[in-house]
């Protein structure tokens, strides 16, 4: 979810070997509805190259459900699984904040589900 890092410390560091045990991939969203229990939230399918997984994201001000699916993004693919308001999510997708504004990391050109990104 997008709020859980809005007051993360933005000049904490960390090491490459930190970094290296993060598995950022490429996922494409195959459905996606909204979350029976949270006016935020979403409930997204996503297949990042090793099966379907569901994603519980923070974004539902931000996008509709229509223009999410087919949309190419970047999810921290092993992040530990959570419960988000009773659903179970099994991810998280990479998004930047610009004020008010919340918009998906995506790809530069079209890459496959699965593609590591480095």
């Amino acid at each position: 979810s997008v709020s859980l890092w809005q007051n993360r410390e933005v000049n904490m560091t960390i090491s490459i070997q930190d970094f290296s045990q993060i598995d950022l991939r490429v996922a494409v969203i195959t459905a996606a509805e909204e979350h029976p229990d949270a006016d935020k939230l979403l409930v997204l399918k996503v297949d990042a190259g090793d099966g379907e997984k569901q994603l519980v994201a923070g974004i539902k001000t931000h996008y509709s459900v229509e223009e999410l699916v087919g949309k190419k993004i970047i999810v921290v693919n092993n992040l530990t699984p959570a419960v988000l308001r009773g659903v179970e999510s099994n991810g998280m997708l990479l998004a930047a904040r610009d004020g008010d504004d919340v918009v998906l990391v995506t790809t530069d050109k079209d890459v496959g589900p699965g593609s590591r990104v480095q």
